[in-house]
């Protein structure tokens, strides 16, 4: 072994900028990196919330028929069931269906998405059967549905709302890709 030719303790000369030496002592050196932070950073979603922005909005609505179908089916069943029990039925089915979307608007994320996707088109095939059955076949509905006539008592909203929610999350998916 060959002996250090520098004396112990003795001084290390000054590093002058621009030279060539580039030691570094094991206090200049960088402390090792936590391998988590070695991961390429998390770029961030694209894909808008979908109960966020105009999803908002859908969420209100969706709330707001929420309550009033509810409101009225159970009100309905419980004093008049025996008048119309197939179109008080179907405002409760309905209720369910809207409470079921606005619970998996709120929520969010990729599977409540898919959720409320499923139920929309579940509801807009119900807006559209019911709608079409008051007009072909009134005397089965004494009473009117939510869905009666295409929602028509309700500004034609309960058949706009379905095709508006299916676009909304359509988009949300599609920002995703």
């Amino acid at each position: 072994m060959a002996a250090d030719p520098s004396p112990r303790g003795s001084h290390r000369p000054e590093r002058v900028p621009g030279s060539a030496d580039t030691r570094k002592s094991d206090a200049d050196a960088p402390a090792p990196e936590d391998p988590k932070a070695q991961e390429a950073p998390a770029v961030p979603s694209r894909r808008p919330p979908i109960g966020k922005g105009p999803g908002t909005l859908l969420v209100t609505l969706y709330g707001i028929f929420t309550v009033g179908a509810a409101s009225r089916s159970i009100v309905q069943l419980t004093t008049r069931f025996g008048e119309a029990p197939l179109a008080y039925l179907l405002s409760a089915v309905a209720a369910l269906v809207y409470a079921f979307i606005t619970l998996s608007l709120v929520r969010g994320g990729e599977r409540a998405r898919r959720a409320a996707f499923g139920c929309c088109c579940v509801e807009l095939l119900g807006v559209l059967a019911v709608g079409t059955w008051t007009l072909v076949e009134p005397s089965a509905f004494p009473d009117a549905t939510v869905w009666s006539d295409y929602g028509m008592g309700y500004l034609f909203i309960p058949v706009i709302l379905p095709v508006t929610g299916l676009v909304w999350l359509r988009r949300s998916r599609a920002g995703s890709a």
